[in-house]
């Protein structure tokens, strides 16, 4: 009788073991680890974890996991953490071009060395901007300056111009950062192969990029012996990487011929999976090796935002029955429910598998032979048998999701006018619906601003001769759809109030998100979840024409990392049509308003199924990239 037959090798085995000798060669480091997960890629210490290929892979693909890898080992090759750390600027912004241009740094090493390498992060680079949807932006806010910098130091270290996809932000930014600092980029071609001189270079340029204030003490001098032996260490490991050409250009043959064999693979792969995967791997690298050293959470130290309001005075939170009259939201409400008629079912049966998953994890268990708490009949037959036996009693176990309230914090901008606020609408009252008979406690939000272009606070900026900076300038309308405590039926013609012609204004998200998670804060509930749905980066023209071009961006992101790093509140968001991931640790982006009932379900079953501990609910809790 024959045997049963060996497994058979998966297809994409070869292409991950030339993958990993290739990292390995380049890094000059034999023990380093690599595994393939459906998880985002990151660097710690030797281990290095990249996303699991397609079995039906292109060319492209293989190039972009190729780069991947090969920034990665780059990265452990070139890079002294020590040093970064020492000479890395105090400030947020700051830091985050520091660390951009030190990882432009490493690669660079590698390209100018080595021509398949050059090629392979340049497809990874295309491919991050591509799925960020950088290639049609036209205002600079939408554009990181870090980006901007980093592929400009790229660009002049290996002769090299940005991928297509990211071309608009280096053109948006070009003019302004040549005209800063031009020379001080021209000064880093010299100290490449040094990185303690390359780090005080970057420190200069930030300087001739207004962020000075940023920077922090000046980091010590005597260590030129430390500095000698990392140019050495730098040489040793520019010298292996030049060894190592041969076997990488080996490896990658191996990885075309793989590639090439799974064009017949299955249709059905995961290639999207791959592809989520490939995004920001160099801040996901670093998130390992490079700790920022946050404040502790629930710290007494203010937040040290740079950011300030003209004037609160014209500013309103509003609860929608008061914008409007009751019938007025019966007609609206109306509205909304006919043009999602055919979308009502479909959302409806998404809500109802939610519900399922949930109730799943309320079946209930107890304990028994207890001295308190509900007595146990099945166990009186003791009693009756010996009448000196205790009665027994049981208790039911709590389950921990039930102590959960969920705020929902909606975009009113009006970019989302027409499909994207109708699906957002309808989303939010079937979810509310959805988590109500579950036990969780929903509250739905709304911001936008209550004129175009500033209103009653620029007037007032106007009137006061037009001072400088003058900070955030228009009044704000944040709007109170549904509280926690309100049912759903008191609540659903509410929702209607986004259908109502000239609600939808303009949005600054970082001081909605903050009334939104001091409302959070607040509640007496265990858990708190703050679900963020935007379609954009926030905009403001009367703010944005006498401030600086990001300084809207600028204040959410030190919003969400205050949020993320010191609030017990978890917080996610969803992207419509704009990527949100390189705002938020834990978020989506979806293409068409049409996919927002499917993310929206899924991200919030994927945080209940994944309940965190008590003690890990706030700063220590495990962070993931949603979707």
């Amino acid at each position: 009788m024959a045997g049963p037959k060996d497994k058979q090798t998966p297809p994409t085995e070869p292409f991950k073991q030339a993958i990993a000798a290739c990292m390995k060669a380049i890094a000059k480091t034999p023990e380093m680890e690599v595994a393939f997960a459906s998880d985002r890629p990151v660097l710690a210490g030797i281990k290095a974890r990249l996303p699991e290929p397609p079995r039906k892979m292109t060319l492209r693909d293989a190039s972009i996991l190729r780069g991947l890898g090969d920034s990665m080992a780059l990265k452990l090759a070139c890079h002294d953490v020590g040093v970064h750390r020492s000479m890395q600027p105090e400030g947020r912004n700051a830091r985050a071009v520091f660390e951009a241009v030190e990882q432009a740094r490493c690669e660079a090493i590698g390209s100018r060395r080595m021509a398949g390498v050059a090629q392979n992060l340049a497809a990874m680079l295309d491919d991050r901007y591509h799925r960020g949807n950088y290639e049609d932006i036209t205002d600079r806010a939408d554009a990181p300056l870090e980006d901007a910098v980093a592929l400009m130091v790229r660009e002049r270290l290996t002769g090299l111009k940005p991928p297509p996809s990211a071309a608009k932000i280096v053109e948006l930014w070009r003019p302004w950062i040549e005209d800063k600092a031009g020379s001080a980029l021209d000064k880093l071609e010299g100290t490449v192969e040094n990185q303690k001189r390359f780090a005080s270079s970057v420190r200069d340029l930030l300087a001739s990029l207004d962020m000075g204030d940023e920077l922090g003490a000046e980091p010590e001098s005597d260590e030129d012996e430390n500095e000698g032996d990392q140019g050495q260490e730098n040489q040793d490991q520019n010298q292996g990487e030049s060894d190592a050409q041969d076997e990488t250009e080996e490896t990658d043959s191996e990885a075309a011929e793989a590639a090439g064999e799974d064009e017949e693979g299955d249709s059905e792969a995961s290639e999207a999976e791959a592809q989520d995967m490939a995004e920001d791997d160099a801040a996901d690298a670093d998130e390992a090796g490079e700790a920022r050293r946050p404040e502790p959470p629930h710290s007494n130290r203010a937040p040290d935002f740079e950011y300030k309001v003209f004037t609160t005075k014209f500013d309103e939170i509003i609860h929608a029955e008061d914008l409007c009259d009751t019938a007025e939201l019966e007609r609206l409400r109306g509205h909304l429910d006919k043009q999602l008629a055919h979308l009502q079912g479909a959302v409806a049966r998404l809500a109802n598998r939610l519900q399922r998953r949930l109730l799943a994890q309320q079946n209930r268990s107890w304990q028994f032979d207890l001295e308190e708490g509900i007595l146990d009949a099945s166990r009186l037959v003791r009693v009756v048998i010996d009448p000196m036996h205790p009665l027994s009693f049981k208790k039911e176990s709590d389950t921990d999701f039930r102590d959960t309230v969920v705020t929902l914090l909606i975009d009113n901008s009006g970019s989302m006018r027409g499909r994207p606020i109708t699906v957002a609408a309808t989303c939010a009252d079937i979810l509310a619906r959805t988590l109500e008979r579950c036990g969780v406690k929903v509250e739905i939000l709304g911001f936008t601003t209550r004129a175009w272009k500033g209103g009653q606070a620029r007037e007032a900026w106007l009137q006061a001769g037009k001072p400088a900076t003058p900070g955030r300038l228009n009044d704000l309308r944040h709007i109170v759809y549904k509280s926690a405590d309100a049912p759903w039926r008191r609540a659903r013609r509410n929702l209607g109030l986004m259908m109502r012609e000239g609600l939808l204004k303009e949005n600054i998200d970082g001081e909605a998100l903050t009334w939104a998670h001091s409302r959070l804060i607040g509640r007496p509930e265990a858990r708190k979840i703050l679900m963020m749905i935007s379609d954009g980066a926030p905009v403001d023209d009367s703010t944005l024409s006498v401030n600086p071009g990001n300084y809207l961006e600028r204040h959410l992101r030190q919003v969400i990392e205050e949020i993320e790093t010191r609030s017990p509140v978890e917080l996610i968001a969803i992207g419509i049509g704009h990527d949100v991931t390189r705002y938020y640790r834990r978020a989506v982006t979806i293409v068409d308003a049409e996919e927002l009932a499917g993310a929206m379900t899924e991200q919030l079953a994927a945080l209940f199924e994944d309940q965190p501990s008590a003690s890990a609910r706030g700063h220590g809790a495990p962070r993931r990239r949603a979707g």
